[in-house]
């Protein structure tokens, strides 16, 4: 019995040892392939801008990392880097709305409401970039987050057929990033099968072309 004990626990050793080592792999693999498109030249007539949800606080407005996320992509649209947004975050529950307050705090800053596109049902990178693609129809893109966060955003939308480059928005240091970044290790395993893979998101639905009028997604008045 002590015998199959031991060979159980040596087992059980070498696998974990296994799934860190690969674990740690797919990690640098998917860094080291999204590296170069952080901060690279903005090719022209790219489709868009995507800001990704990064929630709001109990009275509706932005969360310090998503306000900095916001900032940067109203200051690439006023630069002419793309002449659409689409901003993608988690608005399942009536209760709980990401895409009308980071829509919302765009149009205060002067970006036309009609040049911002939401995506209501992007409650994952993953299913951001799907919709990206299949609903929004986009090709090319710049992807607005943080760093720790850039280079999973980056290699997804490549894998999907998005021509994607990154602009960090990292101004200050967030609460709890440390915890952030160890969450971020496991969703790059968990990602790099997705993109392999490519299982479809939540929702889907009609298409929504990038290149129309992005009130067309608007659920509420306009601001």
């Amino acid at each position: 019995m002590a015998r199959y004990l031991k060979a159980a626990v040596i087992f059980a050793v070498a696998f974990a040892c296994a799934a860190a080592l690969a674990a740690a792999v797919i990690n640098l693999h998917i860094i080291k392939s999204s590296e170069g498109s952080i901060g690279a030249k903005i090719p022209e007539n790219t489709d868009c801008i995507i800001v990704l949800g990064a929630g709001v606080k109990p009275d509706g407005s932005p969360t310090p990392m998503l306000e900095d996320r916001l900032k940067t992509a109203v200051e690439l649209y006023k630069s002419g880097a793309a002449p659409k947004i689409i901003m993608s975050g988690d608005h399942g529950q009536n209760n709980y709305d990401e895409v009308n307050a980071m829509k919302k705090y765009a149009v205060e800053r002067g970006v036309p409401s009609e040049d911002i596109f939401m995506d209501h049902a992007g409650f994952s990178t993953y299913e951001t970039m799907y919709r990206a693609k299949e609903i929004f129809k986009v090709d090319s893109a710049v992807i607005v987050t943080q760093k720790y966060h850039m280079y999973r955003a980056l290699y997804i939308a490549k894998a999907l057929g998005i021509n994607a480059v990154g602009r960090n928005s990292d101004p200050r240091r967030y609460a709890g990033q440390t915890y952030r970044d160890l969450r971020e290790a496991a969703a790059r395993v968990k990602d790099f099968f997705a993109a392999i893979i490519k299982p479809g998101p939540t929702y889907l639905g009609d298409t929504v072309p990038v290149s129309g009028n992005g009130d067309v997604t608007n659920d509420k008045p306009v601001y």
